[in-house]
């Protein structure tokens, strides 16, 4: 079974959030590992595909992202 690319790591993230962030510390370790494979600092995300798409959804995630060892970029909109 190979490893999780960036690309699938983030969309797991996106069916937490949505799944009212179901394993969302599950996902992160798995994100972040996919970051390291490939060599990347941040994950970028699309601010649209977020359940609160609002400044203080986007600056919540990224503290508690943060606190897990991902920076967390958002896409402009």
């Amino acid at each position: 079974m190979s490893e999780p690319t960036v690309a699938d790591a983030i969309n797991r993230v996106y069916e937490s959030l949505q799944a009212d962030n179901a394993d969302i510390d599950l996902h992160i370790t798995t994100l972040k590992a996919a970051l390291t494979r490939a060599g990347l600092k941040e994950a970028v995300f699309d601010p649209a595909r977020l359940a609160h798409n609002n400044r203080s959804g986007r600056k919540l995630m990224q503290a508690y992202f943060r606190q897990r060892g991902v920076t967390v970029k958002f896409t402009a909109s």
